[in-house]
């Protein structure tokens, strides 16, 4: 009997036959240890807990309680959802992947007779929970890549054999769990009956592995828990976020729409949204004038020739698009580097003219795919407050720095939390080792100065460098991508960007590509979400609204707004001959912060009735204390 030796995380030593698995070693200590287990990692790989051990090493068991556990269960949950399916609809529908995702997972299928509809969601379940309850055995099958194909083929799964053609690899694994097989790495949990807690939540479209040639899938997202106590908490933060969703607030607080006549991504912008995009926009220029930024503005097009110079021709010519003007090219600016290149390059520069600060808020275009878009949270045009900061080598660190302040300022005075990445080289890039890694420890440096928390993002930064993301975390805890800095050692080299130093030679500088709010479309989006559509004073675009009680109060109601007009405060009349209720629901579902009754005693006294949008009523005051007290509360950002 070969006995190996297995250490713990506690440092003990199990001796166990080779051949063992991580539930067996679990047995050694204890039945509930191994009740408790889903996984474990084996000499720091992660596997099946059901994983013959062949050799000393280490053992971490993850039980329910670990980290891990959760995606684990989720996506163990995929295939039980995909299971409960074949068993349903049988040859009707293929399968094709099913991962799991942050709060939950889903499984796209492929079906030309199956039409999948919310109605179909307890009858899912129904089944998922009957396979859970049989408590089959979820095992692992290690098969030649030729058996495999052989084996989908047979079952009709034509989805299954093309990703298994593309892989390089001689063998492939499976997962079974009754008559169910999958291809995957996994690992899964042991046994259905350890998926207890799922609920199905939604339906979409997509298109076989993202491209719109392909045929379109339907995909079922769901959730799963350990635990109904959190799947509690998650359904009603899910029914939260249904209330808050911007598509359907911008529909009814009318700020913006999109219509198939204009085409797809393109926002239309109704006067309350233009009104908040306006505010939003002059905050920006104020606050960028205040740290030493100067407006510029460049065109929408420019030569396909200065996209090749950059790079951007071979690295992300599919995300543009393209015309011609006099037989010769042009591309629709993307972004809004090339031009503030082109205006630091219209005259010579010295050191003592950097650090040079270039703030547009540039409208930008690119090609999306139609299936990715989604409100303003994923358009073709957007606006982006861009800003390119081209600097000395040795400035770096403090640009970087003020970028970071700069953020967090703006993400207080929106009332954001925020959580920041640092990415690193992608595999598509330009640009030689030894930039990449001076660019990549300046903004590490600048982070662990700061003495801010931060992530590592292997790989995804941007094709010219890398970059600090900023992610703002929203009232429902939710990340959003906005704010990002990328260092760039490479466009100035290829744009021969020059300044003189101190020794009379010409030089490189270094370019900061930044942005704060990053798109304008997609920031209105969150904050939208964030604050359910009840803006702070300063950002609603309509901060009041005059209610007259009757008629008789008509022309005094028309006074007070003209007078709160001219002060500056952004008012409504609302003076229809309709009940003062219905008028009152109808301003507090436009969310409006103050509602300002005109009655008879009002109207004699000289006074406003002020209510708030929450239905607190106010003690009455004159106008011009009501201009002080919103002016006041309006500058409050400040």
């Amino acid at each position: 009997m070969d006995l190996i030796k297995i250490e713990l995380p506690d440092g003990s030593i199990k001796e166990v036959e080779s051949g063992a698995t991580p539930y067996d070693v679990a047995l050694t200590i204890g039945e509930g240890l191994a009740r408790q287990s889903i996984a474990a990692y084996s000499d720091g790989e992660l596997v099946d807990l059901n994983t013959p051990l062949k050799s000393s090493g280490t053992l971490s068991l993850i039980t329910q309680n670990s980290p891990e556990a959760l995606e684990i269960v989720r996506h163990s949950s995929a295939h039980l959802m995909a299971q409960a399916v074949k068993d349903l609809y049988g040859d009707a529908v293929q399968v094709t992947i099913g991962p799991a995702i942050k709060d939950g997972f889903y499984y796209d299928f492929y079906s030309e007779t199956k039409k999948f509809v919310p109605e179909d969601f307890p009858v899912i379940e129904a089944k998922m929970t009957e396979l859970a309850k049989a408590d089959q055995a979820v095992l692992r099958e290690e098969i030649s890549r030729g058996d495999a194909i052989e084996l989908f083929r047979g079952m009709g799964e034509d989805y299954k054999v093309e990703l298994i053609e593309d892989l390089d690899a001689e063998t492939v694994s499976l997962y079974r769990q009754g008559d169910f097989v999958d291809l995957c790495r996994g690992p899964h949990v042991p046994r259905t009956g350890m998926l207890k807690v799922f609920k199905l939540t939604s339906l979409a479209g997509a298109y076989w592995r993202g491209d719109e040639k392909n045929a379109m899938l339907q995909r079922i997202y769901a959730t799963a828990f350990l635990n109904k106590k959190d799947l509690k908490v998650h359904l009603n933060r899910l029914e939260e976020a249904r209330k808050r969703d911007h598509r359907k607030l911008g529909k009814e607080l009318d700020l913006f729409s999109f219509s198939e006549e204009a085409g797809g991504g393109l926002v239309l912008w109704h006067p309350k949204g233009a009104m908040l995009r306006s505010i939003i926009e002059d905050f920006e220029r104020k606050e960028h004038l205040k740290r030493g930024y100067e407006l510029v503005v460049g065109p929408q097009i420019l030569k396909t020739d200065l996209w090749k110079m950059s790079g951007h021709y071979d690295n992300y010519r599919e995300n543009m698009y393209f015309t011609e003007v006099d037989e010769q090219g042009y591309g629709i600016k993307p972004m809004n580097c090339l031009a503030h290149m082109l205006i630091y390059k219209s005259k010579p520069r010295s050191y003592r003219n950097l650090p040079v600060r270039y703030f547009e808020l540039g409208t930008v275009y690119r090609h999306e795919k139609s299936g990715v878009l989604h409100g303003l949270l994923r358009v073709r045009g957007f606006t982006q407050d861009d800003a390119h900061i081209i600097c000395r080598p040795d400035q770096i660190d403090a640009e970087v720095k003020g970028v970071m302040n700069f953020v967090q300022d703006v993400a207080g005075i929106f009332g954001f939390e925020y959580v920041m990445e640092l990415s690193t080289r992608p595999e598509k890039s330009i640009g030689s080792d030894a930039d990449w890694d001076q660019a990549t420890n300046a903004l590490r440096s600048a982070l662990e100065d700061s003495g801010l928390p931060y992530e590592l993002n292997e790989g995804d930064g941007a094709f010219y460098g890398p970059k600090i993301d900023v992610k703002l975390k929203d009232a429902l805890d939710r990340e959003w991508q906005c704010a990002t800095i990328q260092c760039d050692f490479t466009l100035p080299e290829r744009f021969d960007l020059t300044y003189v130093g101190t020794d009379g030679e010409k030089h490189r500088p270094v370019m900061l590509h930044r942005v704060v709010l990053g798109s304008i479309e997609r920031f209105i989006g969150v904050l939208i979400e964030h604050y359910a559509g009840s803006f702070p004073l300063w950002l609603s675009p309509v901060q009041a609204v005059v209610l007259n009680v009757t008629d008789s109060q008509a022309a005094y109601a028309q006074q007070v707004f003209e007078q709160l007009r001219e002060a500056g405060v952004r008012v409504e009349l609302d003076i229809r001959n309709e009940k003062l209720g219905f008028k009152i629901r109808e301003a507090q579902v436009s969310k409006i912060p103050y509602m300002l009754v005109i009655g008879d005693r009002e109207m004699e006294n000289q006074t406003i009735a002020p209510r708030y949008r929450n239905g607190k009523n106010m003690d009455a005051m004159t106008v011009s204390d009501f201009i002080s007290m919103v002016q006041t509360e309006a500058s409050a950002y400040k």
